[in-house]
């Protein structure tokens, strides 16, 4: 009987020796799996019987790691503060809406090449408001009562075409640039020698803003509310959902600011890959001057305010916002980019088959758009087209006309853009007939159509190189609630969301999906097919049994993980550095525990979610010894 014990006892020690008493490192992630490798061995013998918690393993899990098992912009339904939820996890903070201050300018009303305000005309009795003309070096021209005309008219539609004194404002932070638009208009689109349109009234009809990625071209459209006449630039604008998610005060001020019905389609002249749009009303120091830069007149310019930016066909381009993205999802899937090779418009920028291939090209061109043996829905959308042509053409001054002296309509030409002074001749009409034809999208092959909106991209892939790293696991105990301690598989990593190099960042989140089977009695890792699949990975046919716990096909899953520390509707420090990344499982003895993880962004708009495409796969035997 001794010998049999003996023999038990040199079997065990063998069968210990050879399944190993090292707990090795993690060793390094590739799309395959990780392996990890060597038994457990209990540092405290009644941790290794502590009794099973009594309530349920999801419940267990949510309360371990519930905190951080939330995604983005879910805190509130209502449009106006889930969209400033969602804006700000993709721009960082967004600064109050600001249009007066040093960050600020004017934009100016210029009539036959002189710059106009609106003030007292002391050489009357009462000294009444009219218009006073002068010229670049400030010397008066005349007074008039009206302005009807103006060299500039805007393009924008449904806006005062000749308005005077409106202001823009611009914070600027990293890759992010915050446009703030407060614009003067009227019901009738005229101006008139009231107080309303002076420097100094604060007052103005039209309040909006713009927030533009120049890295990633992401863009945002922020519009005051359409059944509010009036604002006052004195005041600062709180962005839609407040400061942050806490803030209760801003979130209520700005529900009552914003239009939440995203009705106005923005990215209709927005559309160029860039946040202001190239038209002599706005960029007043590019183009609209016989002598560009040059030109004595650009003293009545914003200068280098608005900056340059070159709107290559191939730069990313894509607008935030789920709720606008919703209503306008047509326009966004339709729009096309436009580059025809060898043709003179295409070397400098990229047109659109939106407003700046129909609208603003024939402006610039001087020219009437025209479509051949077109359908009656053209004829129609041409005729509103060039009405709304007529109309800017109608309040735009003799001088600054093409057969005036002002010669700064067409205000773009051929190869040298808005530089008027090289004397080249206008689009000729051949030329004219190609560009229309492709930017009302009834061009062929040599439009070089691409589709204007680019992907989502899922982390670490389409421009995004930012990826997890680090991965490991760790084996420790934790009281249990009916007394003892509880055996807790902690799975880490590391991870900076840096696309579009924003600090603050918040649209990306993680899946967790993991499996357990027994410990094989002959060592060997994982095969693939026995880690959870993708699609039990990324939620198809989840379950949720508590929070953002559930069943997923066969496994468990854990959704919507985010940085450790940041607990549900609270907004992340800024951070340069990789973030680290953890969640706890229990762990029972004789299991192995394959894991899946699975990064995914929250688009916010209409693709939803993107998952990346790589796999992160990892096992951890958990074996108590003998």
């Amino acid at each position: 009987m001794g010998g049999l014990v003996q023999l038990i006892a040199a079997f065990a020690v063998a069968l210990y020796l050879l399944i190993g008493l090292e707990f090795p490192v993690l060793r390094e992630l590739h799309a395959g799996h990780l392996e990890e490798v060597g038994p457990f061995l209990a540092s405290d013998p009644k941790a290794a019987t502590a009794d099973t918690p009594t309530v349920s393993p999801y419940d267990l899990l949510l309360q371990w790691n519930g905190e951080v098992l939330w995604a983005p912009a879910t805190a509130s339904t209502d449009p106006v503060t889930k969209f400033g939820d969602e804006a700000r996890s993709v721009f960082g903070p967004i600064p109050d809406g600001v249009c007066t201050g040093l960050n600020s300018r004017p934009v100016g009303l210029e009539v036959d090449g002189n710059a106009v305000r609106l003030e007292p005309n002391p050489s009357k009795v009462d000294a009444p408001l009219e218009f006073a003309h002068r010229n670049v070096e400030g010397r008066l021209v005349k007074w008039t009562t009206a302005v009807d005309r103006c060299d500039k008219p805007s393009l924008a539609g449904d806006v005062t075409f000749c308005a005077l004194n409106s202001r823009v404002g611009r914070v600027t932070r990293d890759h992010i640039q915050w446009l703030f638009l407060c614009r003067k208009s009227s019901e009738n689109l005229e101006i008139e020698a009231d107080s309303y349109w002076t420097e100094t009234d604060p007052r103005f009809s039209r309040y909006s803003a713009i927030g533009f990625n120049d890295v990633t071209g992401e863009i945002a459209f922020l519009d005051g509310r359409k059944d509010r006449s009036v604002f006052d630039w004195r005041e600062r604008f709180p962005p839609p959902g407040g400061a942050t998610y806490g803030d209760l005060a801003g979130r209520r001020v700005a529900e009552n600011l914003y239009d939440g019905s995203a009705r106005v389609d923005c990215v209709l002249c927005h559309d160029n890959k860039k946040p202001t749009v190239v038209d002599p009303h706005m960029q007043q120091a590019r183009v609209g001057y016989f002598k560009s830069r040059h030109d004595p007149r650009a003293v009545f310019s914003m200068g280098n305010f608005l900056p340059a930016r070159v709107a290559k066909q191939e730069l990313p381009f894509r607008v935030i916002g789920s709720g606008y993205s919703a209503v306008h999802a047509g326009t966004l899937l339709d729009a096309k980019s436009v580059l025809i090779d060898g043709h003179p418009c295409s070397g400098c920028h990229s047109l659109t088959t939106l407003e700046s291939g129909r609208r603003f090209a024939a402006d610039a061109a001087g020219k009437t758009p025209v479509i051949p043996n077109a359908t009656m829905m053209q004829n129609a959308a041409l005729f509103a087209q060039k009405v709304a042509l007529t109309l800017v053409q109608n309040h735009r001054t003799e001088w600054a006309s093409a057969s005036g002296e002002g010669r700064i309509s067409p205000w773009m030409i051929p190869e040298h853009g808005g530089n008027l002074w090289k004397g080249v001749s206008g689009l000729n009409d051949e030329d004219w007939l190609r560009l229309s034809q492709c930017a009302w999208g009834v061009g062929g092959s040599e439009c070089g159509y691409k589709a204007l909106f680019t992907p989502c991209p899922p982390p670490g892939g389409g421009g995004d190189t930012f990826v997890p790293a680090d991965f490991s696991t760790n084996l420790r105990f934790r009281p249990a609630t009916t007394g003892g301690a509880q055996r807790v598989l902690s799975l880490s990593w590391k991870y900076l969301n840096g696309y579009g190099y924003v600090p603050a960042r918040d649209d990306v989140r993680f899946n967790v999906a993991f499996e357990t089977m027994d410990v094989p009695m002959v060592h060997r890792p994982p095969a693939k097919q026995e880690y959870p699949t993708i699609d039990e990975a990324k939620g198809t046919g989840f379950a949720a049994a508590a929070g953002g716990v559930g069943s997923s096909g066969s496994a468990t899953l854990l959704q919507d993980i985010s940085f450790a520390g940041h607990k549900k509707w609270t907004d992340p420090a800024p951070s340069n550095i990789a973030r680290l990344y953890s969640v706890d499982v229990p762990a029972a003895c004789g299991k192995r525990y394959l894991f899946r993880v699975v990064p995914k962004r929250f688009c916010f708009d209409n693709s939803g979610v993107r998952f990346s495409e790589t796999e992160y796969l990892l096992y951890k035997d958990v074996d108590c010894g003998i």
